[in-house]
């Protein structure tokens, strides 16, 4: 065993600089993106302003580039709108509203902007290739804009030997979902089959009971059905539902196509699923799930099946979709193509308290 000197043992400190930064974000809605095609190479629309860091902030959008280089392309710019008497320091990332990012977001590097100075991509996006994918919809998309500012205050603190090894000590994430999702895919000791639609699901009536309410009366409260051979009918419920509802209960996550059925799927598909889950999901009280369902569909609203998600949300107390599903009705053109489709009828029939609602929204 080494020692200092004189028989001492070693002093031993650390300290952390810390660099202040300010985060956020503003979304950049496109209503009506044909029309804006008319605006030349080389000329803006910009959105209104936003604050981040203590600076007012504005997007450039060049729906025909910034560029004669980039006409094919939409330009997107990160501008400062006040002037300022030195640059700030900022990083900055586009994406499009409804993508969830496989990694964390990583926002490049960091770049100087002072007025009338901007940064951003020449080349966000290819028009057909936006005017061909998902998040072109109803003549409509958004955009996310993150933005972080560094400052220029920097602070020392002093860290414990403690926290500084306590830094060096990296925690993954939690795979508690990874475990129990594969305990449901072995049937590993499942103790309850389920026959929906004439498809067997074996699962386990501990975990079913601690994730949902009305499995927890029906296993073992008052409601408990009498257990004959270990199989439990569920009526009124497709089969790839019903796998959906099982995943999200071992695993916490959002089903996706893929997970309950085979082949290719479409975004009509995951609309279908959404729909159908969510009435699954106020069944057996998820309420996680139900919300998550709720933000899936406002994802893909338009005017081919507003009135039946907007029927659905009002059934089942969805009080955030059924906003979402009004202030798509507020736009004329919207309202216009949804009037002429049977399902609106079909709306007006269903749930007259909705029709009442959507007059007064319409005469305010």
């Amino acid at each position: 065993m080494s020692s200092m000197p004189g028989g001492g043992a070693p002093s031993r400190s650390a300290s952390t600089i810390v660099a202040n930064i300010a985060s956020g974000y503003h979304i950049l809605k496109i209503d009506g993106y044909s029309r804006t095609l008319a605006t030349p190479t080389g000329k803006y629309i910009a959105s209104l302003p936003f604050t981040v860091g203590g600076h007012r902030w504005y997007i450039r959008y060049y729906p025909n580039g910034k560029k004669s280089d980039d006409k094919e392309y939409i330009s997107l710019f990160l501008y400062l709108h006040d002037n300022v008497t030195k640059p700030v320091e900022a990083q900055y990332k586009y994406r499009f509203v409804g993508v969830v990012a496989k990694q964390p977001l990583t926002l490049g590097e960091l770049h100087s902007f002072s007025f009338d100075s901007g940064w951003g991509y020449s080349q966000f996006i290819k028009r057909e290739d936006l005017e061909q994918s998902k998040h072109l919809r109803d003549d409509s998309f958004a955009i996310r804009c993150d933005v972080v500012v560094v400052t220029n205050e920097l602070r020392v603190e002093e860290a414990t030997e403690a926290t500084a090894a306590a830094d060096m000590i990296t925690v993954p994430p939690s795979d508690l979902h990874q475990h129990l999702g594969s305990l449901l895919r072995t049937e590993k000791g499942a103790d309850v089959v389920f026959d929906v639609a004439g498809e067997t699901f074996a699962a386990h009536r501990y975990v079913l009971a601690a994730r949902s309410p009305v499995f927890s009366a029906e296993f073992f409260g008052a409601m408990k059905e009498s257990n004959t051979g270990g199989v439990v009918h569920i009526e009124d419920m497709e089969p790839r539902v019903f796998k959906a509802l099982l995943y999200f209960v071992y695993t916490d996550l959002f089903p996706k196509m893929k997970q309950v059925e085979e082949g290719d799927v479409g975004d009509d598909d995951e609309d279908v699923l959404s729909q159908h889950l969510l009435v699954a999901a106020d069944k057996y009280n998820l309420e996680r799930l139900k919300l998550l369902c709720e933000k899936k569909l406002c994802e893909y609203i338009n005017a081919g099946n507003v009135a039946t998600i907007l029927a659905l949300a009002e059934q089942h107390h969805c009080h955030g979709l059924k906003k979402v599903c009004f202030h798509f009705l507020s736009s004329p053109a919207n309202l216009r193509a949804v009037v002429a489709r049977d399902g609106f009828k079909h709306l007006s029939r269903s749930c007259p308290s909705v029709m009442e609602e959507l007059v007064a929204m319409l005469s305010n």
